[in-house]
């Protein structure tokens, strides 16, 4: 008999509730938005309908695979895999120490609560230092940010979208994202509501995106030049006295030093390096000062820049200093149902340790992945020499794939979770494929910390698991059993409860310890799980609530620090920058690339969807009709794009969307690489973003990846 499963989709930040619809015959017949869900009230993006897709996709591997010596693959049983996986690891780490082996761990584990649960374990049980993941790729500064002023990696702020009257967006596209590092689903509705009750949406971009073009008003800015321009508003409220940070006052630090870090950064002296006039810049600062209830939001575009974490830092100072931290309209902390702020031990760290090439820093127990390439390569011992990824695929995701691709060829071993053969996994000698999101139960403890408004959901499986099959938390369950045979007592109990427990038998306890009057999370709602099981829509938990932010607060004087150390320390390296840049003005200058996301889009993963793929290609370069012109380009031809570390062949589409100067082209493409197994990801394979951009450009404070303004020269293909 027909019947009707609601659930959260998990394929991005957005969460938006579905309603599938299966057939007689148990099949999904349709999958449509939840009118009923409180978060995402009936909203869904194109995506949602390939969860379908995955389910049934041909190329999604359901046994593990063994790479043999002939490049073939063979299905190989659970236990044999399980076993040689760990033996092979060992005997690495044996031969040449703990931190002969790294971990990638890539986006979707966030998708995926078991991961989350059961990922700390493996880590703990491999001891390595040589950790990394798609964080210092795309977020990093977002969790320093919070690190450094509150106290917290996890304490991180969203935009009040529900009830702001002016929001300022530098470097994001939540159109298209539906949020990011914001759960905001059905993000178009959301900015016409702002507007629609007089509020303003203002955009800075280097490209008129989907955003911009339902903005009030777009304003271009040159890439990797937010720091001058962040740096000269902050300034512009000094200098005009509309610094007001309301109660938050007696809870915040430093506000003198920051005044006296950010004198020098005037409007009139960052204009040329920003690409905005003096004026207009003191125009921005000024209009959200007035605004009643106003919030700035700097997401990716900031964030992968050569100054991501002052980018973030100066995003925080605003907010603070015109009153509009911890205020509603302004930017909030969500306080879910289940706090991984008060389950979490510890807050976070940075630079324990460093890279063994560049000696760039940890962060939050990781390397930068941008030098995961170069410790694979380096001889001198110890190095690298085996790797186990998660649900990654970095040689698609990370800068220079293709010095990483000849890095993962030169591993002695290499094992991956995952369930496509894609660009890095090929790469891989064990393949071990986890069920997919519509098999295995599902709750979001990351995105509820995220969002908008205070939800709380969960999805029981659709279809039960194929009888061969594993979820992802037994396979790290028995990678981890192995590796540790014979673990301390500690470990010895958490994995006989994990086993025993499972991720919806710990979902329950944390659920449990969160109820008010726990002493644990004193923001709980009181959830239980059974409630959660019967309410198939979720849970409204209310709108974020203003004032929690000095119960939260994590540093060791309980205060706001708004100018850390470590950030009052790299302006001397944006002071260089701005000097370098200054000097090479009349030299020619190189197109500026940047990277764009599509709706249709999952980073590279969502590629293999026959659905999403259709209509005309989105893998081409964005250019300027006034740069084409100066080159010789015509619309639709084909043009050479090349950087320091590569080149790619891609069509040209001329648009005055691109500010002169810059060129954009999409991430997650390059599909047609020896190996893989993607059959409709291969039929528009696209070039990969990061065949252009550059491991040796980071962040030099933290090792973000620097994707954002790489220098390239385009030019027609003969």
């Amino acid at each position: 008999m027909a019947r009707i499963h609601h659930r959260a989709c998990n394929l991005c930040e957005a969460i938006c509730g579905l309603e599938i619809q299966l057939d007689d015959a148990g099949n999904i017949a349709s999958i449509r938005g939840d009118d009923k869900d409180p978060l995402s009230r009936g909203h869904i993006c194109p995506k949602a309908v390939a969860l379908k897709d995955i389910h049934l996709d041909p190329d999604r591997l359901r046994q593990p695979e063994l790479r043999k010596k002939d490049g073939s693959w063979q299905r190989i049983p659970w236990d044999e895999a399980f076993d040689l996986a760990a033996s092979k690891l060992r005997e690495v780490q044996k031969k040449h120490g703990r931190d002969s082996v790294a971990v990638y761990v890539g986006n979707p584990s966030v998708h995926n609560y078991g991961s989350l649960l059961y990922g700390p374990q493996l880590l703990h049980a491999l001891g390595t230092k040589n950790r990394y993941s798609a964080t210092s790729a795309d977020q990093l500064p977002h969790h320093l940010a919070s690190y450094w002023m509150l106290g917290h990696m996890l304490l991180l702020p969203v935009p009040d979208l529900e009830a702001t009257g002016h929001l300022l967006v530098l470097g994001g596209n939540p159109a298209v994202s539906n949020g990011s590092m914001m759960t905001a689903p059905d993000v178009k509705k959301r900015l016409k509501e702002i507007r629609a009750r007089g509020g303003k949406v203002v955009v800075v971009d280097p490209r008129r995106s989907e955003t911009a073009e339902m903005a009030d008003e777009h304003v271009f800015v040159r890439p990797g030049a937010d720091a001058w321009l962040l740096l000269a508003m902050l300034e512009t409220l000094f200098a005009e006295k509309l610094v007001r940070p309301g109660r938050l006052e007696t809870f915040t630090k430093n506000i003198g030093e920051l005044e006296a870090a950010v004198a020098e950064w005037t409007p009139e002296a960052v204009e040329d390096l920003a690409g905005i006039p003096a004026a207009t810049i003191r125009r921005l600062a000024r209009e959200l000062a007035a605004a009643k209830r106003a919030a700035v939001y700097g997401r990716i575009g900031v964030s992968v820049q050569e100054f991501g974490g002052i980018c973030q830092w100066a995003i925080y100072a605003l907010n603070l200093l015109t009153g509009n931290l911890d205020r509603r309209g302004g930017v909030l902390f969500p306080t879910p149902a289940v706090d991984l702020l008060a389950a979490r031990k510890g807050r976070g760290s940075f630079g324990r340790w460093r890279s063994k090439v560049r000696g760039l820093p940890e962060a939050f127990g990781e390397l930068p992945v941008a030098t995961l390439a170069e410790d694979i390569l380096d001889d001198r011992a110890p190095h690298i020499r085996a790797l186990v990824t998660s649900a990654g695929n970095p040689v698609l995701s990370s800068p220079n794939g293709r010095r990483l691709e000849e890095a993962l060829g030169r591993l002695e071993f290499m094992v991956s979770i995952d369930y496509y053969r894609n660009e890095t996994t090929r790469f891989a000698d064990l393949i071990l494929p986890p069920t997919a999101a519509l098999e295995h139960d599902h709750y979001d403890l990351v995105f509820h910390m995220l969002a908008i408004r205070n939800t709380a959901r969960y999805s029981a499986p659709l279809f039960a698991p194929g009888p061969d099959t594993r979820h992802d938390w037994q396979i790290l369950l028995e990678l981890e059993k192995r590796l540790q045979p014979r673990p301390r007592l500690r470990a010895r109990l958490l994995r006989a409860a994990g086993k025993r427990l499972g991720p919806h038998g710990i979902l329950a306890l944390l659920l449990r310890f969160g109820k008010r009057g726990a002493g644990v999370n004193p923001f709980s709602h009181g959830l239980t799980l059974g409630k959660l099981e019967k309410a198939e829509h979720g849970i409204d938990l209310g709108p974020l609530e203003e004032g929690v932010l000095p119960q939260r607060l994590f540093t060791p004087d309980g205060k706001i620090d708004a100018a850390p150390a470590p950030l009052l320390g790299d302006l001397e390296r944006l002071r260089s920058r701005a000097a370098e840049l200054r000097a090479a003005s009349a030299a020619p200058a190189s197109l500026l690339l940047i990277g764009r996301r599509h709706l249709q889009s999952n980073n590279s993963w969502m590629h293999n969807s026959e659905r999403l793929l259709r209509g005309k290609d989105r893998c081409t370069l964005l250019l300027h009709p006034d740069d084409a012109a100066r080159r010789g380009i015509a619309a639709g031809a084909a043009v050479i794009v090349r950087s320091r570390v590569g080149e790619v062949l891609v069509p040209v589409e001329l648009t005055d969307e691109i500010m002169p100067g810059v060129v954009s082209l999409p991430h997650g493409w390059g599909h047609r690489r020896p190996g893989v197994q993607l059959r409709e990801a291969e039929k528009k394979p696209g070039v990969s973003l990061n065949d252009l951009t550059d491991e040796q450009r980071v962040d030099a404070l933290c090792g973000t990846a620097a994707f954002s303004a790489v220098p390239v020269e385009v030019s027609p293909a003969v």
